[in-house]
């Protein structure tokens, strides 16, 4: 396995950033729209902090914002070692690559769905949101990797 820190840190930082804005776009629509009266309705699966009214967003931005850098890095370290199997310019590169991170998204999604007893339609929501941020992340990851990476 290769480390290129450039494309790690980088690339990752990059896709974070715009699964970021893009999340901030989606949030707004699908979270505080149409899946707002199903999280209301399940108020016993969320944390306390966001069960407020309104939410405190800056008590679990911190975790979001750690998690989601550390997942970030993970991935454009993965992209960068299997980029290879796939086809095409780096942008279409990583957009395969956001698809396949979208449908293993939806999978475990599909998984938990098993273990918590929520309605359907988040999921689906959720899976429909994932698709959404990983396809713009990885197109960005994709575009990074292919001018600055390394071969």
């Amino acid at each position: 396995m290769k480390l290129d820190w450039k494309v790690i840190v980088g690339g990752g930082l990059l896709m974070y950033i715009a699964q970021f804005v893009v999340s901030m776009i989606t949030g707004g629509l699908i979270h505080e729209g149409v899946l707002d009266p199903l999280y209301t309705a399940t108020q016993e699966f969320w944390r306390p902090e966001l069960n407020q009214d309104p939410p405190d967003m800056a008590a679990v931005m911190p975790r979001w914002i750690a998690t989601g850098l550390l997942g970030a890095f993970v991935q454009a370290g993965i992209y960068d070692n299997i980029r290879s199997a796939f086809n095409g310019s780096g942008i279409v590169k990583g957009l395969k690559f956001g698809l396949m991170l979208a449908v293993i998204y939806a999978l475990f999604g599909a998984a938990y769905s098993g273990v918590f007893n929520l309605p359907d339609a988040i999921w689906a929501w959720w899976a429909l949101d994932g698709l959404i941020i990983y396809l713009v992340g990885g197109i960005v990851l994709g575009w990074f990797t292919g001018k600055f990476g390394s071969d």
